[in-house]
């Protein structure tokens, strides 16, 4: 039995956000040496948005790093200055569910989730619980140790103080991929005083909460996520990018339940297609084997996938238009035309629209299933922080952005003759 507290000598990440990543404890040496949690370097932190900013190359891997750094500098302070609403003994364990956080994320983030109805969470709390490295270093600290690790991160914990470190308005995780991404996408939207946050934060009668004093902090770090959220993670090139992306893998998918014979199909792609992933064989899924997989099928026989995958590989991507409103009758009038066209718009035109991201801006309350912002005064009264800051209560609930209509414009332009004048007059074709 390796005891919580056990130490090693210092292991030091250089870390181009944080400068310095440290690592003191041996079960956290362990679980990043662990072949899942490397399997994270493979993973990128962005998805497709490398097609939009080039520099968005940096991988889940770095993020969890970084996400373990600000939860070990957030419980270093409480213990410097020994805050008795701290729970001293969960310190491992806020340690260990910050770093594993994201370890069940699939390839390109985000994107391929709602084609196979495949939850990163899900996939997470998996690979803590289920016959892995990583559950076995877990279990040194006890039989209970994965479960109240996956519990923490399934937001189930009863010690909400430990959840909401990892999980709420204001959390580690939020924290380090704003400051994360805009530094590789070299934009300086996402850039906050995080040390000025680290000095405010407390622990208070259960909840994670900021001293008033340090309000004006925070209405920087969530003026810089929302224009994260509009400039990088709402970007319509990047948007173009992985509907492509996503109609490749239901093209794919459509095929193989057809009946289709690939030239090209390696496990574990037919039981991802049929919903039956094995641990082992979600574990097999990272960006190299799709990448590698993506490029064998721009030679498959079936049109469609070839030319998407074509398009993805060499950011061939759809052009877009705005539409004020998502009217069912013009959209429908596109439709019939690209079908009179030759090109199938179940794969080659789709409507967005920003609120259906995975991301979001700040709104109070528990609307959003994430903890509010609260304020701590000094006489010891806690306020959410839209009801003190103007600045906050400007941004909330803001709803911005309109329906964007994506489509082949140089497809479309060849075959103009075959569209409705309402269609080219809207999809700007002369």
């Amino acid at each position: 039995m390796v005891l919580l507290t056990a130490t090693i000598e210092e292991k030091v990440f250089k870390d181009p956000v944080h400068k310095y990543i440290h690592v003191r404890d041996s079960m956290i040496w362990d679980l990043i040496n662990t072949r899942e949690f490397q399997r994270l370097r493979r993973i990128r932190q962005l998805g497709t948005t490398f097609m939009t900013f080039h520099g968005a190359e940096h991988s889940r891997f770095s993020h969890s790093l970084g996400v373990y750094e600000i939860t070990r500098k957030i419980i270093s302070q409480f213990e410097r200055n020994q805050y008795a609403d701290w729970p001293t003994e969960e310190r491992m364990l806020c340690l260990c569910a910050a770093l594993l956080h994201d370890v069940g994320h699939g390839p390109f983030s985000h994107s391929i989730e709602p084609v196979f109805e495949v939850d990163h969470e899900h996939w997470t709390c998996e690979i803590i619980l289920g016959s892995t490295e990583i559950n076995r270093v877990l279990r040194r600290a006890g039989d209970d140790f994965p479960k109240r690790v996956a519990d923490v991160i399934r937001k189930d914990y009863p010690q909400e103080i430990v959840v909401h470190l990892i999980s709420s308005q204001l959390d580690a995780d939020r924290m380090d991929y704003l400051l994360r991404d805009a530094f590789f996408t070299g934009v300086s939207y996402g850039t906050f005083d995080l040390d000025r946050i680290l000095r405010v934060i407390r622990p208070y009668k259960g909840h994670i909460v900021i001293k008033e004093s340090g309000m004006h902090a925070v209405e920087h770090y969530l003026m810089s996520r929302y224009q994260m959220y509009w400039q990088v993670y709402f970007h319509p090139v990047t948007r173009s990018s992985e509907i492509i992306l996503r109609h490749i893998l239901k093209r794919a998918k459509a095929l193989h339940n057809q009946g289709y014979e690939f030239q090209f199909l390696l496990e574990p792609l037919p039981a991802l297609f049929e919903g039956r992933l094995t641990m082992a064989e979600y574990l097999m899924l990272d960006e190299s084997f799709m990448q590698m997989t993506l490029m064998r099928w721009t030679l498959e026989k079936d049109a469609i996938l070839a030319d998407l995958c074509d398009r993805f590989l060499n950011r061939r991507l759809f052009k877009y238009v705005e539409l004020d409103t998502r009217d069912q009758e013009l959209v429908g009038q596109v439709r019939h035309d690209m079908e009179k066209a030759g090109l199938d718009p179940d794969y080659y035109l789709e409507i967005d629209f920003p609120s259906d991201l995975p991301y979001d801006v700040y709104q109070p309350g528990k609307m959003t299933g994430k903890a509010p912002i609260l304020l701590l005064s000094d006489s010891g009264q806690i306020r959410e922080i839209s009801e003190r800051s103007e600045v906050v209560r400007s941004i909330s609930g803001v709803h911005k952005g309109n329906y964007k209509l994506y489509y082949p414009r140089e497809w479309l332009l060849e075959r103009s003759a075959c569209l409705s004048h309402e269609t080219r007059s809207l999809l700007q074709l002369g």
